[in-house]
């Protein structure tokens, strides 16, 4: 993009300014620190020229809108078309609380449901078994039968909405209850839109929440991914999440590379099944988190785009441009609220909110101010929905497409970033690919070593956390309302499984359970089972307990 004679000009000035202009204003003003750094620790120059960029091919590495790479975004319109889908995550307590919620929502302009489900129902447990003892509703909402998905959607049009569902190991589960509950509001599965987390690798590498080996658990997400492009075409049947890796600590770098590199190994496991990638590759999505640093985040998600398209078109064959697309969810930063002065985390959120939008992200969840202290209340929860909408609406972002293309450090840290992706890939490589590396600890390691350094820089006040370690306000009084559950909730759940039990089909629910069992252990698609076990109203706890007998149970080696 740029003449070889005018960068040698430019080289030429750069040199004076560090020699005349610079030397002097230092001299009056010396910088605020010895070295900057970004959120990822990773160091910022004081200036970026086109010398930074020098390499830049416009049409290779940028192009249009809604071509290929797709760098400045997968739509050709981008927001003047459509805003991006505000979908704000939520569950609490009892199916009819979060029901509540999730209308409440609606009239207050959400355009997407997303669901939160308890620690129970993430491990998949039913509310009442003893592994599940103190953890209902709090993390989320509980779900262990149909007849908790029919409450939690009730009066809810399931060909009206699109839902998406954060859960992962008992993933094909919840989802077969999902779908069940569509049919019985009379809702074929064919016109169902939304969203299945369904992630299991970054369980394994961060989050924890995962429940059988990890073979048989790729086995269960390739279920879903062959069932969905055969039966539910407009369904995303994987969300491959960088959220929680960052969330874990790691950089944003360690996020892209290791969620990028999770779905090319989802994307292997497919070809491995027989499927032909442009059946499966369009309904592929992914879940960013977007953090502090403003340009590191837009940097990161341009990179996320340019780096899919390729890997797609070049590595795998892709001959579909939309099995091209990096198509993604992004979600505002948990781990930078802070419960010191709550309200400064309205500001935070709108920020990592700008980058996302900025970055192109397809929808949005912001964050609740409170989110450090519990779930979210309503009151901050409409506040943190007001964010989007103010930017969508007032803030003049969306109004052209990828504004910040072509600032030479927004194209300096796009390039960088992409550099740092395959150097992780390349060590991935070497220790035999993505499951021998979960084994060997790498991913954890690396995650573990840069959030100990974050931490570590904070604690030595190289980095302000403000609030916390500066502006700290010692005679602060927390005044903001906090969310309670119905306290009642609990045994509500405990009466409406006991019924269940008693009075469905028991025979028939034994014999959908046996025959899912067959069905594991002789590597069928689990899916038809699963939703056969699921209209029986088999239990969440009783489904996931013919996986783990079949399956057995994950123990993450001690790699000290």
């Amino acid at each position: 993009m740029y003449d070889k004679q005018k960068l040698a000009e430019i080289a030429e000035n750069k040199d004076r300014w560090e020699e005349t202009t610079l030397p002097q204003s230092l001299a009056r003003s010396p910088e605020r620190r010895e070295k900057f750094v970004t959120t990822s620790s990773e160091p910022i120059k004081r200036l970026y020229t086109p010398l930074d960029v020098a390499n830049l091919d416009y049409g290779q590495d940028l192009g249009f809108p809604g071509e290929y790479p797709y760098t400045r975004g997968v739509h050709a319109t981008m927001y003047r078309g459509r805003p991006w889908t505000m979908r704000m995550f939520a569950g609490f307590g009892t199916a009819e609380e979060t029901n509540e919620r999730y209308k409440y929502l609606l009239k207050q302009g959400n355009m997407g449901l997303s669901v939160a489900f308890d620690l129970a129902t993430l491990m998949g447990y039913d509310t009442d078994a003893p592994e599940a003892l103190g953890e209902f509703g709090k993390c989320g909402v509980a779900v262990s039968s149909l007849k908790d998905m029919e409450i939690l959607f009730d009066g809810i049009p399931l060909d009206k909405v699109s839902t998406s569902m954060t859960i992962n190991s008992p993933a094909a589960v919840i989802w077969a209850m999902y779908i069940a509950a569509a049919e019985k509001q009379g809702v074929p599965m064919s016109q169902l839109r939304g969203t299945l987390q369904n992630d299991i690798l970054k369980e394994f590498i961060a989050q924890k929440e995962y429940i059988f080996p990890p073979e048989p658990s790729m086995r269960l997400v390739v279920d879903t991914i062959e069932f969905g492009s055969q039966c539910l075409p407009q369904w995303n049947t994987i969300s491959i999440s960088g959220y929680h890796i960052r969330e874990a600590g790691s950089t944003a770098a360690q996020e892209l590379a290791f969620t990028l590199g999770d779905g090319l190994e989802y994307v292997r496991w497919c070809l491995d099944r027989g499927m032909d990638i442009d059946d499966f590759a369009p309904r592929l999505s992914f879940f960013f988190n977007s953090h502090n640093d403003f340009f590191e985040e837009i940097a990161k998600f341009r990179a996320a785009r340019r780096i899919w398209a390729r890997e797609m078109r070049q590595t795998f064959g892709a001959k579909n441009p939309r099995s091209w697309l990096c198509r993604f969810h992004t979600q505002t930063a948990g781990v930078s609220l802070t419960a010191q002065q709550p309200e400064n985390n309205i500001v935070r959120v709108t920020i990592q909110a700008l980058a996302a939008v900025l970055g192109g992200t397809q929808s949005l969840h912001t964050n609740s101010m409170d989110e450090a202290w519990a779930l979210p209340s309503e009151d901050a929860v409409t506040i943190a929905l007001r964010t989007q909408q103010i930017i969508a609406e007032e803030s003049g972002i969306g109004n052209t497409i990828d504004p910040l293309a072509g600032s030479f450090f927004v194209e300096h840290e796009t390039n960088k970033m992409e550099q740092q992706v395959y150097d992780y890939w390349q060590q991935v490589a070497g220790l035999g690919g993505v499951l021998p590396a979960i084994e060997q600890g790498f991913f954890q390691r690396e995650i573990a070593n840069a959030a100990y350094r974050y931490q570590r820089e904070t604690d030595a006040d190289e980095r302000i956390v403000v609030g916390v370690n500066g502006y700290v306000d010692e005679s602060e009084d927390l005044s903001i309302p906090i969310l309670a559950m119905d306290p009642q909730g609990y045994q509500r759940q405990v009466n409406r499984l006991r019924r269940l039990r008693q009075e469905r089909d028991n025979e028939q629910t034994e014999q959908t359970l046996n025959a899912l069992r067959n069905a594991a252990a002789d590597q069928a698609n689990t899916m038809p089972y699963i939703l056969d076990a699921v209209r029986a109203y088999a239990t969440l706890s009783e489904i996931t307990g013919v996986f783990r007998q079949v399956f057995g149970e994950y123990q993450e080696p001690n790699w000290i």
